[in-house]
């Protein structure tokens, strides 16, 4: 939790009355309050702050122009070195996932600055085939703990984080914006600040949530509707966004102390967290598994597997996340696993080195853009590896997942045929792989789901199934570990008694 603000005289102005001018006694003027429109982020003059610097660059990679600068405030180092690697990862996703990439501009301007928090704002110009599109993210930083919080941080916990979800919908349907749009995940709700008046501005980028040609989409929720989601930091934050601290001067950086808020971050969601232990050679746990996708039809998929409270892992290709990147976020939001399965599905062992690169780079930065996270588990197409796709996955931190019951229900359109293959190859550890591109295969799921929860099966994602992976391994199945045979402890306890005797 935040220290207590600063004494509120150092926050008002420390003008002497002018001569002869009647003060009415001991009256105390208010705080000054900082830039901004109403449907705006708070805006921070520059002269109020000590010191205030500029980190800027020029990049030129792969024919792609990357301008980057961002505000420095004395003090506040590790906030200046976490916006650095956050520029960074907008740049590598932008190259690797905009069709025709050709110019990314990032520019940070601060939004809130006192003794104890400070924001960051970054405006994001990119330039691509599809043409041009602004995105907007802001950063919080907490002066005591050295933390750098995402937007989402502002608020207390995913329960509030799924209320803001749903009172921003409300707003923005009235402004035609669909619901399906929006989910409460961290990448969507990654621009979240207070105007003037402390009222919750949301933003989302052009193009995200409605066409971009429809610009900025924001939401404005009033601060008595705001006030009871805000955490402890969120409420700091509201205050010292909604006035000026004049000559602000930040005591020597702090440490960056690990780990974030104790219960995670709101709409940042770990593919291994969950309730069963699968690692227990008594536990029934499978992984249900669907590439290719996502489908037209995976909507559906979802509404079942909502409904029998069961996870799975989508091995996704690049085309399909760009027709269907809401059921991306969908996928995500209600805690299944995204993971890479390449741009156009080839034979990795059939092409060169830095083609197989490219096609999950392109599929990282994708998902990434997506959803705010990197996959962590990739699918060679049709299972054909070799020691250099191996050495590349490595490289990127993706470890290989096979399978150990295949439903070739691409081969057998039916149903029937379908759920009977993988009900019968069903056991502890097995990886069931499927594909959601077909509507046979839809239609064969809620079968599925029904018959492994009468066996008392556990549906899970991979990396709940697997734990700890590692990048570059390839893994057939999650067949938990048979306790070690206690016979020879055994035969050692007798051998040391008949010594006694």
């Amino acid at each position: 939790m935040l220290a207590v603000p600063v004494a509120l005289a150092t926050l008002l102005c420390a003008c002497s009355p002018s001569e002869g001018e009647n003060t009415g006694g001991s009256e105390e003027q208010a705080p000054q309050r900082p830039e901004g429109e109403p449907d705006a982020l708070t805006a921070v003059a520059p002269d109020t702050v000590e010191g205030l610097g500029e980190e800027s660059r020029s990049e030129d990679e792969g024919g792609v122009d990357v301008e980057i600068a961002y505000p420095t405030v004395p003090g506040a180092e590790p906030f200046a070195e976490r916006l650095d690697a956050i520029a960074e990862d907008e740049a590598e996703d932008f190259r690797e996932a905009a069709p025709g990439a050709e110019s990314l501009d990032v520019r940070g301007a601060l939004s809130a600055a006192g003794p104890d928090v400070l924001a960051v704002r970054l405006e994001l110009s990119e330039k691509d085939s599809d043409g041009e599109r602004t995105g907007y993210s802001t950063y919080w930083y907490d002066t005591a703990e050295g933390h750098t919080a995402y937007s989402t941080e502002l608020l207390a916990g995913q329960k509030e984080l799924e209320e803001l979800d749903g009172l921003v919908k409300d707003r923005l349907e009235e402004d035609g914006v669909e619901p399906e749009a929006l989910y409460p995940i961290a990448e969507l709700y990654d621009s979240v600040g207070f105007n003037p008046d402390g009222d919750l501005v949301v933003e989302f980028d052009e193009g995200q949530v409605a066409p971009a040609d429809e610009g900025r989409v924001h939401a404005v929720v009033p601060g008595e509707d705001a006030e009871p989601l805000l955490s402890d930091f969120g409420a700091q934050a509201r205050t010292t966004a909604t006035q000026v601290t004049p000559g602000l001067e930040l005591e020597e950086a702090a440490a960056p102390k690990d780990g974030g808020p104790a219960g995670g971050v709101p709409g940042r969601f770990d593919p291994d967290a969950g309730g069963a232990d699968c690692s227990d050679p008594d536990s029934k746990c499978v992984a249900l598994t669907f590439d290719d996708g996502p489908g037209g039809r995976t909507p559906e998929l979802l509404d079942t597997l909502a409904e029998h409270d069961a996870k799975a892992t989508f091995f996704v290709t690049g085309e399909p996340v760009r027709e269907h990147p809401r059921t991306v976020r969908r996928e995500y939001a209600e805690g299944h696993e995204i993971a890479n399965h390449t741009v156009t599905h080839p034979d990795l062992t059939s092409v060169g080195e830095g083609r197989v690169r490219d096609e999950l780079s392109e599929v990282n930065g994708l998902v990434r853009r997506e959803t705010g996270m990197l996959p962590t588990l990739m699918r060679p197409p049709y299972g054909a590896t070799d020691g250099k796709v191996a050495s590349v996955a490595e490289d990127l931190g993706l470890a290989e997942i096979i399978w150990n019951v295949d439903t070739n229900d691409w081969k057998d359109r039916n149903s029937s045929v379908v759920a009977d293959r993988a009900l019968k190859g069903a056991a502890p550890g097995a990886i069931i792989l499927m594909h959601d591109i077909h509507g046979t295969t839809i239609d064969a799921v809620p079968e599925i789901v029904e018959g492994l929860n009468e066996k008392g099966y556990t549906m899970v994602t991979v990396s709940q199934l697997l734990g700890e992976t590692e990048p570059g391994e390839s893994y057939l199945d999650g067949v938990p570990d048979e306790p070690e045979d206690d016979g020879d402890e055994d035969e050692k306890k007798g051998e040391e008694k008949e010594e006694k005797d």
